[in-house]
């Protein structure tokens, strides 16, 4: 008697549609995609931007064998979704309102996904999806609501950092007078920078590095804090430097030390999570 093999398929996703629907969004949203790039490129705020669809795309890449092994279950719902992402690109681009048409992009891929590969699919790349709307700039009524107090808190920190270090400052809003300088805070100092690129890394970072929810929520909740310290010692070495050399508050190196900054941040998130790792340790040994 001959053993029957069972042999398990792997679905194929629908390529030729995802191609097709693919194409037509490029089409009609090409004006808002070359806008977009071009200022990821001139925009300091926005230089992760051209990183997120990279990463978003490595990681439905990574997850190509699970997806394959679902069913596609195209769900007419997912029209809805694309005709929403279509009438918002019309009302942003009619009220010159950039946030909106360019998140519309966003949307529509969302309904192209849901349209043609169904719920199961659609949950399956709702991170990567998440992701895509950090590559578009947040809007111009919150940027500037968000930088006015960044900069307000970043030069009151400073302040009474380098009073606590010896250094007399006078405050007044975003003007820090130190005995041999005048510093202004200003937006590019305010943080928001390092705020929103921080902010995307610690999901990315906790998606390939952790596996506990609470640890990926309690690391994207620090970017907050960290980036807003982080920038407040920019400031306040600024001003510690500008009493030795006061050149050295401008120009290239004061623009080189947002890089610093940056990086500076991101090892403060690491060192988070490793704290926080051992801490989950020592209780759960206690627990024990």
């Amino acid at each position: 008697m001959t053993p029957i093999m069972e042999r398990t398929e792997k679905s194929r996703l629908p390529w030729a549609q995802i191609a097709w629907f693919g194409l037509l969004a490029v089409v009609c949203y090409a004006p808002i995609l070359r806008a977009l790039v071009a200022q990821w490129i001139d925009d300091p705020d926005m230089g992760h931007g051209f990183f997120v669809p990279l990463i978003a795309g490595y990681i439905v890449w990574q997850r190509r064998a699970e997806l394959a092994a679902i069913k596609p279950r195209p769900n007419p719902w997912g029209l809805v979704v694309v005709i929403w992402g279509g009438i918002q690109l019309l009302i942003g681009s009619l009220g010159v309102e950039l946030f909106t048409s360019r998140t519309a992009i966003v949307i529509t891929l969302i309904g192209v996904v849901w349209t043609l590969g169904g719920t199961e699919i659609l949950r399956k790349t709702a991170f990567p999806l998440f992701l895509l709307f950090f590559m578009v700039p947040i809007p111009a009524v919150v940027y500037n609501t968000l930088t006015l107090k960044l900069q307000l808190l970043a030069s009151r920190l400073a302040a009474a950092g380098l009073m606590g270090i010896g250094i007399p400052v006078m405050r007044e809003g975003n003007i820090l007078d130190l005995p041999t300088q005048r510093l202004s805070v200003v937006e590019a100092c305010s943080g928001i920078r390092s705020l929103v690129s921080l902010t995307f890394l610690s999901l990315v970072y906790g998606y390939f590095l952790e596996k506990r929810t609470w640890i990926r929520v309690v690391l994207f909740l620090a970017t907050v804090p960290i980036a807003i310290l982080a920038n407040a010692g920019r400031v306040m070495t600024t001003g510690i430097l500008s009493q030795i050399r006061p050149d050295l508050a401008e120009g290239f190196f004061h623009e080189s030390t947002g890089l610093v900054v940056f990086f500076v941040a991101a090892a403060i998130l690491f060192i988070v999570h490793k704290a926080l790792l051992i801490g989950s340790r020592l209780v759960a040994r206690r627990v024990a």
